[in-house]
């Protein structure tokens, strides 16, 4: 008998003691869940901020572009032209000063300024680079920004007579962007415009822009590799928060149901 009420004395004891754990427990339960809570938002908004700042910060500053000098034709930032076909331009843009007087340049950038455009860009470079009208007059620069694939041009006053806007807007709207449009095919993009300008600005007639294939994606319609970036950071900002909810309530109620067991 006395066996028996020490057992159910025992029992009892456990049983308080277990419940007294699990009240403790489930306690603590939302505070822990606050907490986790917190920390989960925090990476979020580094994530986010990350995002924010680091782009702007990448930008191709106008003051990034070096001096000019005169054996300079091709300045490639976005690194998105071959060694060799890089010296092969400069090596026919040499040629055509030569022989006409006629200067033209090509260059290549890794990301806009968000208030920024690649015309605007080529333009401020062009200014910075020819002060002087004078200095303008047999001048073609060609700027290409390798993230949005968008281009801006700007010619001489002399240039203009051989070259005229409409041709050189065409260069840059559909000579380069074309190939790329085919699949970021960015040599074959600057050198078909090379040949083009090359062409005209010696004197021959316009061979026009290449032909645009029926079943080739129209513009913006492709990611970049920084737009799959930003993606990939939206999606675990977004799987954060989603765990910050669900991980501390399915928490909380598996202990409920334990307690209650």
């Amino acid at each position: 008998m006395q066996n028996a009420i020490d057992k159910r004395k025992i029992f009892g004891e456990i049983s308080l003691q277990k419940d007294t754990n699990m009240r403790r427990l489930l306690h603590f339960v939302p505070f822990w869940m606050r907490q986790l809570r917190r920390w989960v938002l925090v990476v979020a908004m580094v994530l986010l901020a990350t995002q924010l700042v680091v782009a702007p910060a990448s930008a191709t500053s106008l003051y990034e572009i070096p001096a000019l000098e005169d054996d300079t034709w091709v300045i490639d930032v976005a690194e998105v032209i071959s060694r060799s076909n890089e010296g092969k331009l400069s090596s026919l843009f040499a040629d055509l000063a030569a022989k006409t007087g006629y200067e033209v340049r090509i260059v290549t950038i890794h990301r806009l300024d968000y208030d920024e455009t690649a015309q605007g860009f080529a333009d401020k470079l062009f200014t910075r680079w020819f002060p002087e009208p004078e200095d303008q007059e047999n001048q073609v620069l060609l700027v290409l920004d390798n993230v949005t694939n968008n281009t801006g041009i700007r010619t001489g006053a002399s240039v203009k007579q051989a070259m005229p806007d409409a041709i050189a807007t065409s260069v840059a709207q559909e000579s380069v962007l074309i190939p790329l449009k085919e699949g970021n095919k960015y040599n074959q993009a600057v050198l078909q415009a090379s040949d083009r300008m090359i062409a005209v600005l010696s004197g021959k007639a316009d061979p026009g822009p290449p032909e645009l294939k029926e079943d080739v994606m129209v513009e913006g319609t492709f990611a970049t590799k920084e737009d799959t970036k930003e993606s990939n950071a939206t999606v675990w900002v977004i799987g954060f928060l989603i765990a910050a909810t669900i991980i501390p309530m399915a928490t909380y109620y598996f202990y409920q149901y334990m307690g209650s067991r």
